[in-house]
Parts: structure tokens; C-alpha cells; sequence
């Protein structure tokens, strides 16, 4: 398939598929449909439908959350609840479409007219931007604010380091090019023409089927160069989107209020109905799950259930669980072991840890059920590609301590070793299935220092700072990872290539960088034959769980709750199972 009928297919493969996913939860008697229209409030309403739906414009939601972003700055992030929400202030060429159920896998166009037009064999993909899009000052939008967008965003480490780089990958020069702060050519990389303000064209050294799901992600939002300060540019970052800010407190919070040089006729995927939306971080999660429940807040931010404390109190109390929505997040947490840690150079000490996890325990640590099923692969059952498979299979998700101790001799360590294990502090189910880890591996004489760190430094400053992880030998790590678009590549691609193994904020944590998975990866992503493309993610995912790097532990569920006052409250499985912040609205 080579035209972008290829990417269509995909897509309704995939919705298909979270489709059937979705229906596990209570069935909403009053709900449902396509688009969402209701949706009467009880659990799992807002699986396929809108909750609480209304157009009246005006209110403020209010978002809180435990941690704090790796950065708002659209160019320089990871974390899935900042794409979600950075959708408010900064327009991508393509969009998914904020919806209810299946309609929310559907990519759509924001700031070009219609999708990408590829060539015949999928390198070369023309977008061409609607007519009369602004920044928030009132400057034109125009192809070459789109091209510095993802120039800085994918070239430029030095400053920017937290973001993935497929354009750097997959452009031709792409490895060659120093980024614009280095490279001070104002034409910037030859393989982005900008033959006029409208048009955009990239070209690429490979063929890439996917590239109109990677034309959603927030480094395709405009940034005018002048006004570029780096690392620093999220103090004073330029809104393309119906909101701007009003005011950014680094670690702390922001203010977005209207943009008055928005024009809904050019963007009629976003209502834009709340006046304001206030961001506030590092707030306990407990508190946050009291703010939900007294209907003091909107949402919570990071988009990952009620802590494990709240959790009880919610599933016994029938009021509350009728504002539960239980989520497929198309989400594996995981355990990384770093390949460039001893003894984890040792593919038998891996095996070991693959032998020796409890993961019925850890499961049970992280919320049972109503967080996520025990998992065998690192390709969630939601997206594109899963395979069913379990290479380390044991009586109830219980590990084997025998096949452990075996493989415990054959690395040289037939009495266990000593060795570091990392978590986010502030994520307390993360903390709980850490320990949980910890005492199943005790068990067979690997004794595991733990060390937490805060999330909105994991990445760039410990777990996915090499330099950091070798030093402190960090040999175990633990990942939680979301695809970044719904089919196998999307969700594979960064956490397994040697070419997003990176100085710092990368997420390979455990360094896999097997020429032969490498070279699996990106065959598959040149195929334009969409079954053989699929079959291959499968295949890696196989021969990912051979050499052992990374023990699956569970396909994550969120276990979210709406207040009363939250209006147009849907599920977006293109963000991980979250609520879709586009669509939300409050009622205050």
C-alpha cells in the first residue's frame, strides 16, 4: 500500500481492535455511540461516550497532578499528559480527533488542509497549511515556523533533550545535521523544503509508513525562531492553539487564558469552551484524589488512575464508582535491565530476573485488577501488532525459583548478587510495585537496592541518563511506556532502537542496541504492506523477549475519576487512556 490509504488502514485496525478492549468495563445502559451523545454518568461511561455533555463556554478547568512535567515546552517533552495538553496551545499538522470511543483513533487535519500526500514509495510526504493561522501575537503561521519546530526539537540535545527524534532518524542528513543552534545555515536541513509559506515537504532516507500519526505529535507545532530561547523557551512559549499563557511557575504551575488571534474557523477540532485552565503540580496524589472526589478540581493531570489508598474507598462507595471510568491505557509498565550494568551484561543474569519476578505480587502492589492484567510482552493487547506469547511462563504470574537459581549458576552467580533498582517517588503505585519486585527477587538471593527519584527528572537527570545509570550502577529500572501513536512501531521504536539511545532524557533504559532488532524495526516501518508490517512488531517483540532486557509486568488500566462538575468528559486511547483535555470543560 503506498498511498495514505496505508495509514487509514492501520488506523482501523487498531480502532477495531481498543474497540473490543473497551467493552471489558460496565456497559453504559444510557451511553454510547458514535461521537458520544450522552452518556448518563454511570462507571465507564466515558469508555465510548461523552459524559456530561455541554456547550457552554465559560468556567475554568482546574488541573493538578503529583509530579511535574518534564516540560511544557511542546518541543521538549515525553510524558503523554503533556501531548494531551499541550493541545491547547500548540497546533500539530495532523491531529487525532477529539472524540468519544473509536472516533478518537481518527487522525485528522489541524494545521495543513488534509492529510500528508506521500510519494509512491512513502519518502517523500507534502503538507500544505490552511490559510490564515496565527501565533498568538498576531504574526502568520507559516512552513518554515513548522520546519524550526522540528529542527529544534529533534537536533538540538544540547538544550532539548527530553523529546523523541524519529525526524533525525528518518530524514536524509538526518545524522548529519547539528541543529539550529549549532548549525547556523538559515536554510536549516536540506531534507525539510519550505517551497513557499504553505507548503512543508519532508524527505526522507527510508520509506515511512507511518508518518501521518508522527505528524500529530506536538514537535510539528510552530515555533517563529525569533522568539526561540532554547531550554528556556518554555518560560515564554508562543501559543499557536486556542490558549496562551497567562503565567508559568517552573515546577510549580501555569495559567492559560484565550488567545485572542485563535480562529475557530481554521481549527474546528477544538471547542476552546473553559475561559482558563490552571495547571498546579506536585501535589500528593491522595490530595488530588480528595480534590476529585470533593469536586474541587476537574482532572487529574497525569492521566493514571487514583492512587492505591483512594482505590478501595472508590470501589465500595456506589456514588463514587459511577464517576469511574476503567481505561485500557495501550500502557506496559516494566522493568529495564541495562545491558552496559554488570551483571546485566550477562544475558543468563537477565534471565534470572525474568525467572525470579512474582508479577501476581506485583500486580496485587500496584492496585490489582482495576490497574492492569499481568503481562508476558511488552506490546500492550490495545495496540497494533500484539502478539500473545510468554517466554517465562509460571504457574500463576508466580515466577519460578527453580529455572531463576539455574540460570543464577550459568552467569556466574549461583548465590544471587547486589544490585540498584529505580522508581519514580512520586508515583506511589510505581513505589508499590517496585517493592513488590524487590521482595520476589530476594527470594532467589538478588538483593535489590532501591533508589527513587522524582518523575519530572527520571529521564533527563537518572534512569535515562546514561552517564548517571553507569556511575551508580543502576542495572534495574523501572518503565512505564505508552505508544507514542497506536501501532507497534509507535509503541516500540524508542525503547528498544540504538538510535534513541541518547545523552540524557532518553528512554532505551536498558541500552538494547541489537543490530538485528535495529534492522527488524526498520524494515518494518518501510513496509508499506500493512499485514506484513504488523506481523513484524510482533516478531520484535519476540526477539526482545529472547535476550531478556526488559521483564513485562503489567498491562496498565487507569482507574480514573470525574467530578460532578466536569462536562464533555471522554477516554482518548490515543493518549493512553486518559480524558481527552481538548474536549473537557467544568461546569463552575
Amino acid at each position: 500500500m503506498k498511498t495514505r490509504k496505508t495509514t487509514a488502514v492501520v488506523a482501523t485496525a487498531v480502532v477495531l481492535m481498543l474497540g473490543a478492549s473497551a467493552c471489558n468495563g460496565s456497559k453504559d445502559d444510557n451511553g454510547g455511540g458514535k461521537g458520544g451523545n450522552g452518556g448518563s454518568g454511570a462507571t465507564d461511561a466515558a469508555l465510548t461516550s461523552i459524559v456530561n455533555p455541554s456547550d457552554k463556554a465559560g468556567g475554568t478547568v482546574k488541573i493538578e497532578m503529583s509530579d511535574e512535567p518534564d516540560s511544557l515546552d511542546p518541543g521538549n517533552t515525553y510524558y503523554g499528559w503533556v501531548q494531551n495538553i499541550s493541545r491547547l496551545y500548540g497546533r500539530t499538522l495532523t491531529a487525532f480527533k477529539p472524540a468519544a470511543g473509536k472516533d478518537g483513533l481518527e487522525i485528522v487535519p489541524d494545521l495543513a488542509e488534509g492529510l500528508g500526500k506521500p510519494s509512491a514509495d512513502a519518502k517523500t510526504w507534502t503538507y500544505t497549511l490552511k490559510k490564515g493561522l496565527k501565533f498568538e501575537d498576531g504574526t502568520p503561521i507559516t512552513s518554515k515556523d513548522v520546519k524550526y519546530a522540528v529542527e529544534r526539537s529533534n537536533f538540538a540535545p544540547e538544550a532539548l533533550s527530553n523529546g523523541p527524534t524519529y525526524f533525525k532518524a528518518h530524514l536524509a542528513g538526518g545524522d548529519k545535521y547539528k541543529g539550529p543552534y549549532k548549525d547556523k545555515n538559515p536554510d536549516g536541513i536540506a531534507s525539510i523544503e519550505t517551497p513557499d509559506d504553505s507548503t512543508i515537504v519532508f524527505k526522507l532516507k527510508d520509506a515511512f509508513a507511518d508518518f501521518d500519526y508522527l505528524a500529530t505529535y506536538s514537535q510539528t507545532a510552530p515555533v517563529p525562531a525569533a522568539k526561540d530561547k532554547g531550554a528556556d523557551y518554555v518560560k515564554h512559549i508562543v501559543s499557536s492553539g486556542p490558549y496562551k499563557f497567562e503565567s508559568y511557575d517552573a515546577g510549580r504551575g501555569a495559567t492559560l487564558v484565550r488567545n485572542p488571534n485563535w480562529d475557530k474557523k481554521t481549527d474546528p477540532i477544538r471547542p476552546a469552551l473553559p475561559d482558563k485552565v490552571t495547571l498546579r503540580f506536585k501535589v500528593k496524589q491522595e490530595t488530588v484524589d480528595s480534590n476529585l472526589i470533593a469536586d474541587n478540581i476537574t482532572v487529574d493531570g497525569a492521566g493514571t488512575g487514583v492512587a492505591p489508598a483512594t482505590q478501595p474507598d472508590v470501589l465500595t462507595k456506589p456514588n463514587l464508582k459511577k464517576q469511574t471510568d476503567n481505561s485500557y491505557a495501550g500502557a506496559t509498565s516494566y522493568l529495564g535491565l541495562n545491558v552496559n550494568v554488570k551483571p546485566f551484561d550477562n544475558v543468563h543474569c537477565r534471565k534470572a530476573v525474568q525467572w525470579g519476578i512474582d508479577k501476581a505480587s506485583v500486580q496485587a502492589a500496584q492496585g490489582g485488577d482495576p490497574k492492569g492484567d499481568v503481562a508476558t510482552t511488552l506490546l500492550p493487547p490495545t495496540v497494533n501488532g500484539y502478539t500473545k506469547f510468554d517466554l517465562y511462563e509460571s504457574a500463576g504470574h508466580k515466577g519460578d525459583e527453580a529455572k531463576a537459581k539455574d540460570e543464577l549458576k550459568q552467569c556466574g552467580h549461583p548465590n544471587g548478587f547486589d544490585t540498584k533498582i529505580s522508581a519514580r517517588s512520586d508515583r506511589p503505585a510505581e513505589m508499590a510495585m517496585v517493592t513488590a519486585v524487590q521482595a520476589s527477587l530476594k527470594k532467589i538471593g538478588i538483593n535489590a537496592d532501591i533508589k527513587s527519584f522524582p518523575a519530572g527528572k527520571y529521564f533527563q537527570n537518572f534512569a535515562g541518563n546514561p552517564s548517571y545509570v553507569h556511575s551508580n550502577k543502576l542495572g534495574m529500572i523501572m518503565m512505564a511506556w505508552g505508544a507514542d501513536w497506536p501501532t507497534g512501531f509507535g509503541f516500540l521504536d524508542q525503547i528498544i532502537n540504538g538510535s534513541a539511545i541518547k545523552p540524557s532524557g532518553g528512554n532505551n533504559i536498558a541500552e538494547l542496541n541489537d543490530p538485528k532488532i535495529n534492522k527488524m524495526l526498520d524494515e518494518g516501518i518501510a513496509n508499506t504492506d500493512a499485514a506484513a508490517r504488523e506481523k513484524t512488531w510482533g516478531e520484535i517483540d519476540k526477539a526482545v523477549a529472547e535476550g531478556g532486557t526488559m521483564v513485562p509486568l503489567i498491562y496498565r488500566k487507569n482507574l480514573l475519576l470525574r467530578p460532578v462538575s466536569a462536562t464533555n468528559v471522554t477516554v482518548t486511547q490515543a493518549y493512553l487512556g486518559m480524558y481527552d483535555y481538548v474536549l473537557m470543560g467544568s461546569a463552575k
